[in-house]
């Protein structure tokens, strides 16, 4: 069972990888099952985009005693992001506004960012090994970046979804992303909820295929009664500004094009390079956001990486919406993999 959101308030500033002080991060978390006496036994999962520490919420399928991650076993620990808005410090909080400003435009925080605060959590709940550590999307950047940066604590990692580097691509849609939000009347001083809106239609078509597109929208050319595209875009927009923020989802777009496992490391086959734990790398052969070729190349990259393919017509999301199989391919991984 899940403790329900915690907060945990750092007991340091935090200097984040621009050289800027935030004097106070809480850090909204939620656990599942026990912490070993030797704090062996976590794992940790990250989230995406616009996720929250509440795996259940997102990613339910994959925790329990018949899922990949069981709380009788595995002390299971999901922390919303630095710089989001479900719980930890990010855009709206006093103590972020006065560093970075009310209405951030600029790039504030990285994923490796991202990482230090977690790891910092962890540290508060007694955790001294990483079993795993697995994400899609931006979360599976998370996951990159904890065996690169604390390769004695992490075991394994599993990577859904996300490449070693965001691509050109991938930055041109962030940033158009960004602007219908810069474009909105209210920004900077109101929600922004038409750009917000905007936004997330954009970043939808990205997390879907053509296939699927065609699959589900194509009687509605023919048939009134049919469920059409453009309306299923604005139900995603509009369900997205009842939930989230935009100031938070225009820094975690820049979070999302910091993403460079090479930069600083020589590179990035350097840097894959001395990634040696078992690594799990799930690519999508529909996935128009972070390309087949990327996932391979990753896989490729990483002295132990298993590439495994989820065969879908669901694109990008595939991650979230085919979590049985997902579930399958975790739990194999791991029996793989397990210690003795």
């Amino acid at each position: 069972m899940a403790t329900g959101r915690l907060q945990h308030v750092l007991p340091a500033p935090v200097i984040v990888e621009s050289g800027a002080v935030l004097p106070r991060v809480t850090v909204a978390y939620q656990t599942w099952g026990t912490l070993a006496p030797g704090g062996d036994n976590a794992v940790l999962v990250c989230h995406a985009l616009t996720g929250s520490a509440d795996v259940s919420d997102w990613w339910g399928a994959l925790i329990g005693p018949e899922g990949a991650l069981d709380p009788s076993r595995d002390f299971v620990v999901c922390s919303n992001v630095l710089g989001s808005c479900y719980g930890t410090t990010g855009p709206g909080a006093p103590e972020w506004d006065a560093v970075f400003g009310a209405h951030p435009e600029a790039p504030a925080v990285t994923v490796r960012d991202v990482v230090h605060v977690q790891r910092q959590l962890l540290d508060a709940l007694g955790v001294r090994r990483l079993r795993l550590v697995i994400g899609g999307s931006m979360g599976g950047m998370q996951a990159l970046e904890w065996a690169l940066l604390y390769p004695d604590l992490v075991e394994t990692i599993a990577v859904l979804a996300a490449p070693a580097v965001h691509a050109p691509w991938a930055v041109a849609l962030a940033e158009t992303q960004r602007q219908a939000i810069f474009a909105d009347a209210e920004w900077p001083h109101g929600r922004a909820a038409r750009g917000l809106a905007t936004a997330r239609m954009m970043g939808m078509i990205s997390y879907r295929s053509a296939k699927a597109f065609e699959a589900r929208f194509a009687a509605g050319r023919d048939d009134a009664a049919q469920p059409t595209v453009t309306r299923w875009l604005h139900r995603h927009g509009e369900r997205l500004v009842g939930r989230f923020d935009a100031r938070a989802y225009v820094t975690l777009t820049h979070v999302l094009d910091s993403h460079d496992v090479g930069r600083g490391r020589g590179g990035v086959a350097a840097a894959l390079a001395r990634l040696e734990q078992p690594a799990l790398v799930v690519g999508i052969d529909t996935d128009m956001l972070y390309l087949p070729d990327e996932m391979r190349a990753l896989a490729e990259g990483l002295p132990n990486g298993e590439l495994c393919w989820l065969t879908s017509p669901h694109g990008h999301d595939a991650f979230l919406i085919e979590q049985d199989r997902v579930l399958r391919a975790v739990r194999e991984f791991r029996a793989a993999t397990a210690r003795g």
